[in-house]
């Protein structure tokens, strides 16, 4: 049974990785991102808790103004405990990197508040 759960998250990972892959740059430039108030797609880049290496993942969001809302069910994605090690993320917003703070609330669905300073 271990060794079936093991190749599963393997290949949830390698399947995150493939779409990340495609899905990221459209995002970095602009493709699909929340205007002013909405919801869309965003890159968030937080810095790894081990290697210190910067980590971006395409995420969909809820923007108004300065403030955005991430949110996932899965409770072991990198992307939250590198948060909830070094909360200063950056966001990309219409091709523009923005540098913010972020705070992890975890529970059921875990969610993400990302302030744009």
């Amino acid at each position: 049974m271990e060794q079936l759960a093991d190749a599963q998250a393997q290949i949830t990972r390698t399947a995150f990785q493939t779409l990340n892959s495609v899905v990221r740059p459209a995002v970095e430039a602009g493709v699909g991102n929340p205007w002013h108030v909405g919801t869309g797609a965003i890159v968030l880049e937080t810095t790894g808790r081990v290697s210190g290496e910067p980590r971006r993942v395409p995420l969909l969001a809820t923007r108004v103004g300065s403030k955005i809302v991430v949110s996932t069910v899965r409770g072991d994605s990198q992307w939250l405990a590198n948060i909830e090690a070094d909360p200063t993320v950056r966001v990309w917003i219409c091709g523009t990197p923005r540098d913010a703070q972020a705070t992890v609330s975890r529970g059921p669905l875990n969610t993400v508040n990302v302030e744009l300073t």
